[in-house]
């Protein structure tokens, strides 16, 4: 099975960056399911690396933070809309099956006590405003930010981060 190319698109600021140094560990397009396991594009003093599963169908991407140390530093989930596979003409080589995760703004920080933040929920309203962000897609990452918090809420999130752990290779 060929594995796809990933990219991920942001609305604020409005790019679409390859990641080509992403390291792809588990990719099912029938379960639509993709595990992957990263450096920071950014480093930070806090943030050096950590494990995302996109659950594209479901409409979230849950992320492993790590410090260079190898503490989790929290729980990292962003709503996102999904296309694959889909062609970049200009951007992605002829063949190449890509996969476009965008950033629907709203995301969801869950720390290693337990605690549990909803943030940027301001940048949706801005993109909305801007003509950067649909009405459409405005009430589909409301709908999922929403979804997302049921499950955390009611405790089946912990079948979704499992999913993620049985992945995960040295910290």
């Amino acid at each position: 099975m060929k594995t796809p190319v990933l990219f991920r698109k942001r609305i604020i600021p409005d790019e679409c960056i390859r990641l080509k140094d992403d390291k792809i560990l588990y990719f099912s397009p029938d379960k639509h399911i993709l595990v992957t396991k990263w450096h920071a594009l950014k480093p930070r003093k806090d943030l050096h690396h950590g494990f995302s599963c996109y659950f594209y169908d479901k409409g979230f991407k849950i992320s492993k933070f790590y410090r260079e140390n190898g503490d989790l530093l929290y729980w990292y989930c962003d709503i996102i809309e999904t296309e694959y596979p889909v062609s970049l003409q200009g951007i992605s080589a002829p063949g190449e099956e890509c996969m476009v995760s965008t950033d629907l703004l709203a995301d969801v920080i869950i720390y290693p006590d337990g605690f549990v933040k909803v943030v940027d929920l301001e940048e949706l309203t801005a993109a909305f405003d801007a003509g950067s962000l649909s009405l459409e897609l405005l009430k589909t990452a409301l709908n999922r930010l929403s979804n997302l918090l049921r499950l955390i809420y009611s405790g089946e999130f912990a079948e979704y981060q499992h999913y993620l752990e049985q992945y995960e290779t040295d910290k």
